[in-house]
């Protein structure tokens, strides 16, 4: 695993020197504005059990993927002051070497004495001054102190690197658990039947799992409900310029649909405008412009001759402005021009990440790996109805931070999109969880 820092003035000239120098397929680990612009962390072949291993004890307070992510980021930073400072310490000491030593200053009349004493007697041996000596002896002890230093740099590296090689030969063995409890492993696995993933099912378990099983099975769910951001404000009333950006299939041209068409029934179709940044695929906008003419909004498309700012600035009178974008993986020609468009824009655009329900937990956090140097400000979950549990998209959203604005549960345009709510989502999923075990007692007894 490679990590690496860069710096830019800008969000969109940090995204174009990682991918000239990483590549597609660099994860961001983290992203901050610092003192003359932005800095980016990012790394190659991110595996979160090689990161683990390398933070060691530290590693115990991430709690979900973004912090082990922020931990490494920092872990980083750190290990690139500390060299910093070596080479910053082994120059000054080579600056001290090149400077001459100082010489007393001696009186004229003893310059011009000496001078005559040289010019008269050329076979005299030139006599040997002191600070000559003193000058060799600090000369000789610099020599040692630098080489003293050069040597603790590579014994550092060489521990480093012989750390590594055996943490990545031979894992570490896992901490020895205490044996949960009875009450604690029934709730645990129940927490596992809403779709939890393990860790955060265990962490809920041992929280709640001390007394009776519902008594913690409900102090779990309202823990979870609390971990759960959502938007406050609605994006119809609130107004703004609002991206959705993910996969392709996870339902982002059918959401702007649904809440288009919601914006009209509410205030009318003249302070809407749609924007697609899809140009990379044949007829790609053509559901986005259907969209458009059955509710009367204009559909613009970001190409060669029109700029998404450019766009934006023709449409800056419009309340909501709602950007359909492609839906590329990393090895897409387009995916770091596209989103290099949004974080780059002089307009304040709030990137949305589109999650499927029916995703595995794995493909959520590899999505959000992908697009979250677009600066996501949330996320929309789609495709409720088709999902059999729904502890794996609260998850998700309970470890990414993302605040979710909207679900959707259905096809159906405008009906089936619904501003999102913590309580709701737990009560949706625990229904849910119930109709499953419903649906498998009719099958044992089939």
């Amino acid at each position: 695993m490679k990590v690496k820092r860069f710096f830019a003035p800008t969000m969109a000239e940090a995204l174009k020197l990682v991918s000239a120098d990483m590549g597609p397929d660099a994860v961001i680990l983290s992203n901050r504005k610092v003192d003359g612009g932005v800095e980016i962390v990012t790394a190659l072949d991110y595996d979160e059990n090689v990161a683990r291993q390398r933070l060691g004890e530290s590693a115990e307070e991430a709690t979900n993927s973004a912090r082990l992510a922020e931990l490494q980021a920092d872990q980083q930073r750190r290990l690139e002051e500390e060299l910093n400072r070596s080479k910053a310490r082994i120059t000054e000491v080579r600056g001290q070497q090149s400077e001459p030593a100082p010489v007393p200053a001696e009186s004229a009349p003893e310059a011009f004495a000496a001078r005559g004493r040289m010019d008269l007697d050329w076979n005299l041996p030139e006599p040997q001054p002191q600070s000559r000596q003193v000058s060799s002896q600090s000369l000789q002890g610099q020599h040692d102190e630098l080489a003293a230093m050069k040597a603790e740099i590579q014994s550092l590296r060489d521990l480093v690197q012989a750390q590594s090689e055996q943490r990545a030969s031979k894992p570490e063995p896992a901490p020895v658990q205490p044996q949960p409890q009875p009450a604690q492993h029934r709730l645990m696995e129940r927490l596992q039947d809403f779709g939890l993933s393990h860790d955060l099912a265990t962490a809920l378990s041992r929280s709640h799992g001390r007394g009776r099983l519902e008594d913690g099975w409900k102090q779990a769910l309202k823990t979870l409900a609390a971990g759960v951001k959502t938007s406050r404000a609605e994006w119809l009333e609130q107004g703004g310029i609002f991206a959705l950006v993910g996969p392709t299939g996870a339902g982002k041209t059918t959401t702007i649909g649904k809440l288009a068409a919601q914006y009209v029934l509410r205030h009318g179709a003249d302070s809407l405008a749609l924007v697609t940044t899809d140009r990379f695929r044949v007829a790609a906008h053509e559901q986005l412009f259907v969209f458009g003419r059955i509710l009367n909004v204009p559909v613009r498309v970001v190409d060669d001759r029109h700029s998404l700012d450019d766009i934006l600035a023709e449409l800056s009178d419009r309340h909501l402005v709602l950007i359909d974008t492609a839906g590329l993986n990393q090895g897409d020609k387009g995916y770091q021009q596209q989103l290099a468009e949004l974080a780059g824009s002089d307009y304040p655009i709030r990137p949305h990440l589109v999650v499927s329900a029916t995703s595995q937990p794995r493909i959520m956090k590899s999505v959000w790996h992908c697009y979250k140097m677009a600066d996501l400000a949330g996320c929309v979950i789609t495709k409720l109805d088709e999902a059999l549990t729904l502890g794996e998209s609260l998850g998700f959203a309970m470890e990414t931070g993302l605040p979710v604005a909207y679900y959707t549960d259905g096809q159906k345009i405008p009906d089936d999109l619904h501003h999102a709510e913590p309580a709701t989502l737990v009560r949706q999923g625990v229904e849910r969880l119930k109709q499953v075990q419903r649906d498998t007692v009719v099958a044992e007894g089939a």
